[in-house]
This record gives C-alpha cells, sequence and structure tokens, in this order.
C-alpha cells in the first residue's frame, strides 16, 4: 500500500529479535494522521535511513540510548516535508530532517528538526554523506584519528556510507587508504571510483595474508565499524601509537553469545599496551555535536568541489525497510542504504 493522505502507516517493535531480526520483529499498523497543536507541525516522511545502529535499538540491553518499546514506532532519521504547521519558522511544503521514524507522519514541535530550505539539490543526502554517517566519518578521523599527510589509514566497511567518506576525506588529508570490502565488486568502487590506494576483499581466500602485503608499512589510523575477523586480520598490522576511531561493531550485532575459541582479551590488552595504541569508542552527535555547523560547512564545499563522491541505494516503498534493515545487517548493502517512503513533491 502506498503512501496516502488517509491514514499513517508505522512499523512498531512486536518483540525482540534474538540474533537476526525476523518476521515477528516488526508489525506494520494503520493509525489516524495526527493533527498538530498550537506550536507542532505534520511531518510527512519522503525518506527514511536504514542504519545499523537501529539492531541496538531493538535489544533491551544496556546501551548509550534508551531501547524502542515494545509497540513503539521504530526509531530512525527521516527527510520529510512540512503538511502544516502551527510552529514559528517553518511551513508548509519546507523540508527537514528530523528523526520521526519508521512511518508516514509524524508531530513535531521543532527539537531535532534541522530545516533544508525550500530546494534541496537532494534532499536524501542529509541521511548520508552532508548527515548523520558523514559526521561520523569526518568527526571520527579528524578529532580521534589525528590524521598526519604521509600516514596510513585503513577503513572497515570501505563502501559504507561512513566508511567510503572517511576514505576519501583521508585522501583529501593526504594519507595512503586501504579498505576493506566485501566482494570485488565493491573493492573494484573504492579504487576506481573512491580514489582508495588499495581494497582488501575480507570475503576473499586468503583475506589476512593479502591484507599485509597491502600494509608493507603497517597501520597507523584504522577506522573501525565491523570487528569480527576484519579486526582479526587488522590487529597485528597495527604501528606504535596507532589510534582506533570505533563507531561500530556490525559483525557481532545479531551475535547471541561470545565467539568460539580461546580468550584473547589479554592477549589484546597487551598489544595495545606494547604499542601504545588509542582505542575510543565514540557516539558522534553526543561527542562531537558541538562541531556540526564545522562539518557542515567543510563538507559541503567538498561535496559541492566533487571531491567526495557518494553512492545512495534507494528502495521504495516502507513496507520493503525490514527486509531492507536486515540486508544491511548481512553486508548486502553498497552505499547508503534509504527508503523511498512517499513522493517527493
Amino acid at each position: 500500500m502506498p503512501q496516502s493522505t488517509d491514514a499513517n502507516r508505522r512499523f512498531v517493535l512486536a518483540e525482540r529479535p534474538k540474533g537476526e531480526p525476523n518476521d515477528q520483529t516488526l508489525r506494520l499498523e494503520t493509525v489516524d494522521i495526527p493533527e498538530p497543536k498550537d506550536g507542532q507541525m505534520l511531518l510527512r516522511t519522503v525518506f527514511l535511513s536504514l542504519d545499523p545502529y537501529m539492531r541496538g535499538r531493538m535489544s533491551d540491553a544496556p546501551s548509550y540510548a534508551a531501547p524502542v518499546e515494545i509497540g513503539q514506532t521504530m526509531v530512525g532519521g527521516t527527510v520529510s516535508r512540512v503538511v502544516t504547521s502551527k510552529l514559528e519558522g517553518f511551513k508548509a511544503g519546507d523540508w527537514v530532517v528530523g528523526f520521526t521514524g519508521w512511518q508516514d507522519y509524524a508531530l513535531s514541535d521543532g527539537r531535532g528538526v534541522t530545516p533544508l530550505g525550500a530546494h534541496p539539490s537532494y534532499p536524501s543526502w542529509a541521511l548520508g554523506v552532508t548527515g548523520m554517517p558523514g559526521f561520523t566519518a569526518w568527526s571520527g578521523l579528524k578529532e580521534i584519528g589525528k590524521p598526519k599527510a604521509g600516514e596510513t589509514l585503513v577503513v572497515a566497511g570501505a563502501t559504507g556510507p561512513v566508511g567510503s567518506t572517511v576514505g576519501q576525506i583521508g585522501k583529501i588529508l593526504g594519507l595512503k587508504v586501504v579498505g576493506i570490502a566485501g566482494g570485488p565488486e565493491k573493492c573494484a568502487h573504492a579504487t576506481d571510483t573512491l580514489g582508495f590506494d588499495a581494497c582488501v576483499d575480507y570475503k576473499a581466500d586468503g583475506f589476512a595474508d593479502a591484507l599485509k602485503q597491502a600494509l608493507p608499512d603497517g597501520i597507523d589510523i584504522y577506522f573501525e565499524n565491523v570487528g569480527g575477523q576484519v579486526f582479526d586480520a587488522v590487529a597485528p598490522l597495527l604501528n606504535t601509537a596507532a589510534r582506533i576511531p570505533l563507531c561500530g561493531l556490525i559483525a557481532q550485532y545479531n551475535a547471541t553469545s561470545l565467539p568460539d575459541g580461546p580468550d584473547r582479551l589479554g592477549w589484546l590488552m597487551g598489544l595495545f599496551l606494547k604499542k601504545r595504541v588509542t582505542v575510543r569508542g565514540f557516539i558522534v552527535f553526543d561527542d562531537f555535536g558541538h562541531l556540526y555547523p564545522e562539518f557542515a560547512k567543510e563538507m559541503g564545499g567538498w561535496v559541492e568541489a566533487g571531491k567526495i563522491k557518494y553512492r545512495e541505494e534507494m528502495i521504495d516503498g516502507l513496507e520493503q525497510a525490514p527486509s531492507a534493515f536486515v540486508g544491511l545487517l548481512r553486508g548486502e548493502a553498497f552505499g547508503k542504504r534509504v527508503i523511498r517512503v512517499g513522493p517527493d513533491d
């Protein structure tokens, strides 16, 4: 059923998944469209962002943010148009970016909403390169990676919305950039389109040896958003005083237990000690939100000048969101995965 002006479709959390989300995790409901009161506006979702952090919000395990409650609309970043407004500073037809979740319509009092103007060139990009993923890449690399020209940067998830931007910023800043991605097509995109110096396929046989061969001078900065076997291959190649910005661990989001094998925590901590490695996890707006205006100006200039390439994977239909999200967690996405919920006009 397409988006309509008569009802509000929304996906709510039906049950907490054990492992990978399935058909019972989310439930599609149809409810009335809410009416804005004084100080509110009604937003119609045009684009919905799909991001790995959403898996954590489905769980009630302790985390940096409160979980989605059972029966609550699934959270998510959105680009919307104002339908009606009783809120100063916003009028019907305006484009805005916010966090109104997996639904057609939502009320807003303006908090957490950023205006995009009446005629943005690429409104959905506010969910990607000029939005949270781009800001994650920019702030993690610059503030934690502290890059110096001539150093070697390794980027996991090299063709995803964060990794692809990290690598391209690295090239702008004079780094040698080696990506890690799944499959020859993605690796070719990293080198041929994004300008990485090399890209290693983690799905290929001999991955760890191939990564070592691509990095004769070791790793000064490792931008981590994957974990698992990728980090296993990276760790022995870290240089003294290496820095690791840590924004995600998608390889283990669906895990229900610790991996098999010996306890390697002591070895890993010893490695960090001997090589004086800095590892810092970060939540981008919590830690670096004050830098967003600086990011927006610099990234906007790079995009306008063609220095940053951006790949978007647009999927039509809100009903496709659950399966598209599971595919994202499986590593099937190629670029930034966005759901087109409703028409642009």
